[in-house]
């Protein structure tokens, strides 16, 4: 299980991540790490016909068009891949214990950030609040990393009555701001308002999109604590309900399960690759089992 760290200065964080989990990473991939990484930096060589196992995403369709006949776009994979991470600093990412979603994906995004700078791969960040928080560019090296990990740690602007999430806007955002093809990590619980499947699939259409979902168990089972009062992180509106009452707690588990099963349709009809990470697993162990599906997703 990930332990939260609070009042860490960002080169305790990362310290922590490479002597925690790098080290360990690194030993269990073995390598294989390139897998969460494939598809990223590639620059346009020609074009062919298109043939049945070809990736659709690489369809020139003005060509095509042209042609009457489908053409694919080749290219080859350069030396340094850029990757950027959408990040989703929303209210409903502070839920949780210890540690709870935030924490969680600042310890994620510091592993995934180190494996690629040693790799000598570029990283860029965009910070989002329902607005663009901050842009770091795209640039390598450790002192890279710190600079994300330190814009993580600092507290959000945005006003807790502000609307719900809207993913949608983050997607269109990203597609006004990253040009070059790269790797794009969206990190967030994907926990937003409808209508963000179309600016996903254009992102992937242009990009190798990976989404990393932060989750909390307790976002889709209840415990048993007698009445309560929850509260959206998001609205702030609060509301009294009785947790025993197994009436509600059902109620409450069928909407969790439609609202999972949204997001992963929603997803796959995007071309994201979804992959979720809990707050009590280990980070080096959703990471792993996060390479081996992806060794599974791309052939």
């Amino acid at each position: 299980m990930s332990v939260a760290h609070p009042r860490q200065t960002p080169e305790q964080v990362l310290d922590r991540i490479d002597f925690t989990v790098l080290r360990r990473l690194e030993g269990l991939l073995q390598g294989d790490y390139r897998t969460l990484f494939r598809g990223g930096g590639l620059d346009f060589t020609d074009l062919r016909a298109y043939q049945p196992e070809d990736d659709t995403r690489h369809i020139d369709w003005n060509v095509t068009a042209r042609m009457d006949a489908p053409f694919v776009r080749q290219f080859v994979e350069d030396r340094e891949l850029t990757a950027w991470f959408l990040l989703d600093r929303s209210g409903s990412m502070d839920f949780g214990g210890d540690p709870d979603k935030a924490q969680t994906l600042t310890d994620t995004v510091v592993a995934m950030a180190r494996l690629l700078t040693n790799g000598g791969n570029r990283i860029g960040a965009v910070f989002w609040d329902n607005d663009v928080q901050a842009v770091i560019e795209p640039r390598g090296g450790r002192n890279q990393v710190l600079r994300v990990a330190q814009q993580m740690m600092l507290p959000t602007t945005s006003d807790v009555t502000a609307r719900p999430t809207d993913l949608a806007r983050l997607g269109n955002a990203a597609l006004a701001s990253i040009r070059r093809r790269s790797l794009v990590f969206v990190v967030s619980d994907f926990v937003s308002e409808p209508g963000w499947e179309r600016p996903l699939a254009m992102l992937a259409q242009r990009h190798e999109v990976v989404g990393m979902r932060i989750v909390d168990p307790a976002e889709t089972e209840l415990p048993q604590a007698g009445v309560m009062v929850i509260e959206d992180a998001e609205t702030g509106e609060q509301l009294f309900v009785d947790t025993s009452n197994p009436g509600f707690r059902q109620r409450f588990a069928d909407a969790a399960r439609r609202r999972e099963e949204t997001i992963a349709t929603v997803a796959r009809r995007s071309r994201v690759d979804l992959h979720s990470i809990s707050t009590d697993d280990d980070v080096v162990r959703s990471l792993v089992t996060m390479a081996t599906a992806r060794k599974k997703y791309r052939p």
